[in-house]
Parts: C-alpha cells; sequence; structure tokens
C-alpha cells in the first residue's frame, strides 16, 4: 500500500499540517498516575513497563513510521498467550508494507501519518477489535492475550484478538460416562466452551453476559440463559450475586458456587455442576441459567433441584420405560448408601425378632467372637473404605483402582479371619459403597456418605426409633432448603402433578409437554402432544 500525495495540497499546506501537528506534540502531557492512557506513546510504554514490572513474557516492540516527525507505534502482546503467526500475518506485515511504501515515496511526496489513518489499517487485518482509553482495559487485554496497538499522538489504543494459547480441546467425558449420547465434553476455554453450547442451541435468544471477578486474576465468568425463557427474577438474581463477588482470585467454579449458593450449612448441593455441553443444552431449555469459569471444565446449573441430581443424560436418549427403570434403581441405591448400615446396626442390637430364626442364629454365631458391637464395628469398616476409597483417587490411574480392590479384598478378608469384623457387616459395608457410586452426581454421593455416620450413631444408640428421627430431620431440612428461591425438593414438595411426569419416572418425550413451572414461568410449553403414530394395516 503506497501513499501518495493527496489532490488538492500542496508542499506547503503538508508542511503546515505537520507544523500544525508539532504543536500539539509538544502540548502533550505525559500519563499520569491515573488510569487514562495519554497522547504520549514514550510515557504511555514507561508506564507499562513499571507496571509490569519490565515482565520479560511481555513483548514491546516500537517501530517507526516516520522519522522526520518522530511518529512511532508501539505493539505489544504476552508470548505464550498470543497466536505468534496471527501477530506477525496481520499486524506486522502491515505495519511492515507501510513502512517500505513510505521509504518508497520518496520524501516529498509523503504526507505526515495519521493516527487513525494507522488504526484502520491494521484493524482492517481483525475480526476482533476493541477500542480502549483505560490502562486497565489495556492490562486486561494484553493479559488475555490480545495484542495492543498504541499509536504516538493518539489518547487511545486497540485490542486486537489474537488469542492463542494452547489448550486440551475437546476430549470425552471422565467423570460423566455413558453408553449411549455424545462423548464430547468440555475444555478449559471459555470461548471454546460457549461454541459448543451455541453448536446446540441456535436460537438469537440465547444471551452471553461476561464479567471479569477477582481482583487479581481478572477472571473471564460467563452467565447464558434463553431470553423469554428464564425467569428474569431469578436472571437478575443471579446478576447480583456475582457482581457482589469481592475476593482476590477465582481459579474454578468452586469459587463461584460457594460465593452465590443460598445457604452453606448443609451437606447437600444446592447448584448444580456438569462438564456435559449436551446436559447443559438441556437445562438451558429448561429456563436455567448457566454459569461459565475460563479454566475449568465444569460448568455450573442454576437454580438447582434435587432430582436434577438424580438423572442422568443418557435418561433422555434411551426409551421411556429403560430410563424410568434405571431412575428406581437409583432411588433404591439412596436408600441402601444412607440407611444400609444403620439397619443392620438397629435390628442386630435392639430388635433382633424381625429376623428369621436360622439367619438370628447364623449372626450370633459369627458374633461370638467379634469383640466389638455392631456400631463400632460398621464404624471401623466404614471409615477403613473410605480411606481405601480417597487414596484410589489420589494415587497415579495405571495402580490407583488395583490398590482400592487389593486392599479391600485383603483387609475385609484378614479382619474377618482375626475376628475383629464379622462376615455379615463386610458384606453390608461392600453393598452400601456399591451403591453409592450409582448417583450420577459426585457431590450429591458426598452427601449421603457423609450423613450415614450420623444416622449409624443415631441407630446404634435407639435403634429404628432413631433412624426414623434421624431421616424424618434430614426430610424437614432437604425441604427447608432453596436454591435461588426455587424448593429444592420440588416437584414433590410442593408437589406438582405436572412435575411428576419427569421426577421418579420419566415418560414419553411426546408427554412432556410443559417445562417446570417454578423455574421458567413465562414461556412452560415446550411442545405441542403429537403421541406416536400407528401402524397402518
Amino acid at each position: 500500500m503506497r501513499y501518495r500525495r493527496r489532490s488538492g495540497h500542496s508542499v506547503k499546506s503538508v508542511n503546515k499540517e505537520k507544523e500544525t501537528e508539532k504543536e500539539k506534540t509538544s502540548a502533550r502531557k505525559p500519563a499520569s498516575s491515573s488510569d487514562v492512557l495519554s497522547a504520549d506513546l514514550k510515557s504511555n510504554l514507561d508506564h507499562i513497563r513499571k507496571t509490569l514490572g519490565s515482565s520479560t513474557d511481555i513483548m514491546i516492540r516500537e517501530i517507526s513510521l516516520d522519522e522526520e516527525e518522530g511518529r512511532n507505534v508501539a505493539v505489544l502482546y504476552t508470548d505464550g498467550l498470543a497466536d505468534q503467526n496471527t501477530i506477525t500475518d496481520s499486524i506486522m506485515k502491515t505495519l511492515a508494507r507501510m513502512v517500505n511504501s513510505s521509504r518508497e515515496a520518496g520524501q516529498e511526496d509523503i504526507p505526515s501519518f495519521e493516527g487513525s489513518q494507522i488504526l484502520a489499517e491494521v484493524s482492517l487485518q481483525n475480526k476482533e477489535i476493541q477500542n480502549f482509553s483505560q490502562f486497565k482495559t489495556l492490562f486486561h487485554s494484553l493479559l488475555s492475550g490480545d495484542t495492543i496497538f498504541l499509536v504516538d499522538g493518539i489518547e487511545n489504543g486497540i485490542a486486537l484478538g489474537t488469542r492463542g494459547w494452547k489448550d486440551r480441546g475437546v476430549t470425552e467425558t471422565s467423570a460423566e460416562n455413558v453408553v449411549r449420547g455424545p462423548r464430547e465434553a468440555f475444555s478449559e476455554s471459555l470461548r471454546t466452551n460457549t461454541a459448543m453450547i451455541r453448536r446446540k442451541i441456535k436460537d438469537p435468544h440465547l444471551w452471553l453476559e461476561t464479567r471479569q471477578i477477582g481482583r487479581v486474576t481478572q477472571t473471564d465468568v460467563g452467565m447464558m440463559y434463553i431470553s423469554g425463557i428464564a425467569n428474569e427474577k431469578i436472571v437478575q438474581e443471579v446478576r447480583e450475586r456475582l457482581d457482589r463477588i469481592d475476593v482476590d482470585g477465582i481459579l474454578e467454579s468452586g469459587y463461584i458456587e460457594e460465593a452465590i449458593q443460598d445457604k452453606t450449612l448443609t451437606p447437600f448441593p444446592t447448584i448444580y455442576n456438569t462438564e456435559r455441553p449436551d446436559v447443559i443444552a438441556a437445562e438451558l431449555l429448561e429456563g436455567k441459567i448457566v454459569i461459565l469459569v475460563d479454566g475449568t471444565p465444569f460448568v455450573l446449573v442454576t437454580p438447582a433441584l434435587f432430582v436434577s441430581f438424580m438423572h442422568a443424560a443418557e435418561d433422555y436418549y434411551q426409551r421411556a420405560d429403560i430410563s424410568s427403570f434405571l431412575r428406581m434403581l437409583r432411588y433404591l441405591s439412596i436408600f441402601i448408601s444412607l440407611l444400609g448400615p444403620s439397619l443392620y446396626i438397629a435390628v442386630s442390637t435392639f430388635h433382633q425378632e424381625m429376623l428369621p430364626t436360622q439367619l438370628l442364629f447364623g449372626l450370633a454365631a459369627q458374633r461370638e467372637q467379634i469383640p466389638f458391637p455392631a456400631f463400632v464395628e460398621a464404624v471401623l469398616m466404614e471409615v477403613t473404605f473410605e480411606i481405601l476409597r480417597e487414596a484410589g483417587v489420589r494415587l497415579p490411574k495405571n495402580i490407583g483402582s488395583a490398590i482400592s480392590i487389593v486392599g479391600t479384598l485383603v483387609i475385609g478378608q484378614a479382619a474377618v479371619e482375626a475376628g475383629i469384623i464379622s462376615a455379615a457387616m463386610v458384606i453390608v459395608v461392600a453393598i452400601t459403597a456399591i451403591s453409592s457410586f450409582v448417583l450420577p452426581a459426585f457431590n450429591m454421593s458426598i452427601a449421603f456418605r457423609m450423613l450415614r455416620f450420623p444416622l449409624m450413631a443415631l441407630a446404634g444408640s435407639f435403634g429404628l426409633f432413631g433412624i426414623f428421627i434421624g431421616v424424618t430431620a434430614l426430610v424437614l431440612h432437604l425441604c427447608s432448603l432453596r436454591s435461588f428461591g426455587v424448593p429444592y425438593m420440588s416437584p414433590f414438595a410442593p408437589l406438582i402433578p405436572d412435575g411428576q411426569k419427569d421426577a421418579v419416572l420419566r415418560l414419553p418425550h411426546w408427554m412432556m409437554l410443559n417445562r417446570p413451572r417454578l423455574i421458567s414461568k413465562d414461556n412452560v410449553t415446550r411442545r405441542k402432544s403429537t403421541p406416536p403414530q400407528k401402524s397402518r394395516e
């Protein structure tokens, strides 16, 4: 691109423009301690170097476009976060072309470079452009992987989208496996995650709001919802809770979860999280709001209901009868994992008359040499199994599963042979542990594992009466919970008949006509009733 003399402009007019520009240059003010950029490029660069401590990964390149006037431009980017190919192809080549054209044109033919022309020329080569006039925006864009472009004599700059750090990419989910359904999972890149959601929902009313949270980390946090389906009151509540977060750093979505949840004195999670894009798309279609955090593949869903933690993504890909059977199996597993050891302790200690005679004699024979009561047996075995399970998670993958399996078999068999634990207790603890793995949500499984111990204490102290008191208190606690104003146990409490179509049972898709009424109040119709077609004879 050659810069020729403009038609109708003489050399005198060009010189006059230069003198005017020199007068403006002499009147420039250096960058103050405020957050506003100055027209003096050198002063801006000094402030940037001082603020960043002359960090070696911050690349600052100054290029002279007009030696006579001393017109310089500066290109700034963070090595490792910005895409080097994009910087070289679109920015540096554009500047090199401008310098070469000025040298080939000759001194008499060169008009003074205007900052607006330079900014416009560079901006045309990029798709993502942001104008700014404050250092706060400059530092956030620079440390996010964008390339900063500053021109001497201009009191603002532009941030060019050149983010190109290496990420994990789209891989298969490791925490929520399914037999049938999509295999893709979210990654640690916020923009990749939003793109995966928009691939599944191409509605223009799918809105995204992005904000930076964390005084030091300045982590990008996005809030997505479908306008017209999501409840505006809940959207506003989520927005206000995010804005109230005042912390120095956000490293994972768990930071956000603890900061915005309704009630902290409960073992039950009131915010749902998942790493599956298909689950997030389904939750958005129900009128819920999702929160994405840059740097983690786990996306938060609000509001969250108890039934949400009992549903798996595969429930909606299988036939309705198969999904309903699997859901009933999960609810049965809840009672086993929560009440299995407690019921054994209560019956074997206080209510032996409930057992058949032969079974009672067998248990009595086993416990004849056991020096501990049933409650102590159960606590020893449960604590041992929890230690082995946690060790299996922390150990390397190649030996983690082997250690947990071998440790459980060896310790259990050795304890029975040594007369410390009865064989029946080993069976009860094993069935309880296996049942806890059936729950799709890991954080809900942890809640039931924690509550198992106080129920065992109540059973060892008061028998079945203690279990009844404990379960009653647990149900009352669950009914008192709310997630962003929505009752946690809906559609059970309060009882919503229409919501029972997708609670314990999963009816066919053509029968689930409405969205959850307590979440989406404006647009509750999901689909029209279209029963399956009958085959023609």
